[in-house]
């Protein structure tokens, strides 16, 4: 697969996942890989995800926890 010459455009969510235009293969820092075949992946940030590097929206129900 071969990408065009654009810039790749990484969307920064504030308070949520870091977006970026699939597929992707992301090595993690032990070497070990995680592949996604979606069109647009979403990044952990915040790194409380069960299924991390990729989001699972824990985010989420951290912010409705802290609000009540």
């Amino acid at each position: 697969m071969t990408r065009s010459d654009e810039p790749l455009r990484v969307r920064m969510v504030r308070g949520g996942p870091t977006l970026v235009p699939g597929p992707v293969d992301i090595e993690l820092p032990d070497g070990s890989h995680v592949a996604s075949d979606r069109f647009m992946v979403a990044l952990c940030s915040c790194g409380r995800s069960k299924r991390y590097p990729l989001c699972d929206t824990s985010h989420r129900r951290r912010r409705r926890d802290s609000a009540n």
